[in-house]
């Protein structure tokens, strides 16, 4: 069993659904320069400790864990989306204008 990380989540500012996962201590220096700029504005949204058998939504821990540790990160991206979903995204983003 892996070692328990406690980790920072940060959201998109630019990307609705995109987030990075990584250790606490370490923040965003691993996180490679270009990608930073594709994300866009970061915003800590949470940070908990992350264990192997902990339950996430969209992903396996043991899955995030590897990736931080071999990577210094881990990207979670917005679930793809139907037709009929992106429509609706699109009115409801017109809305907010």
């Amino acid at each position: 069993m892996k070692q328990p990380c406690i980790v920072s989540v940060y959201r998109s500012a630019s990307e609705d659904g995109m987030y990075l996962i990584v250790e606490k201590a370490q923040g965003l220096k691993k996180v490679p320069e270009p990608l930073l700029n594709r994300f866009g504005p970061a915003k800590e949204s949470m940070a908990f400790l992350l264990t192997e058998t902990k339950k996430l939504a969209r992903f396996d821990a043991k899955q995030v864990l590897d990736a931080i540790r071999d990577n210094g990160f881990f990207l979670q991206l917005p679930p793809p989306r139907d037709d009929e979903m992106a429509e609706i995204a699109l009115k409801n983003s017109k809305l907010q204008r």
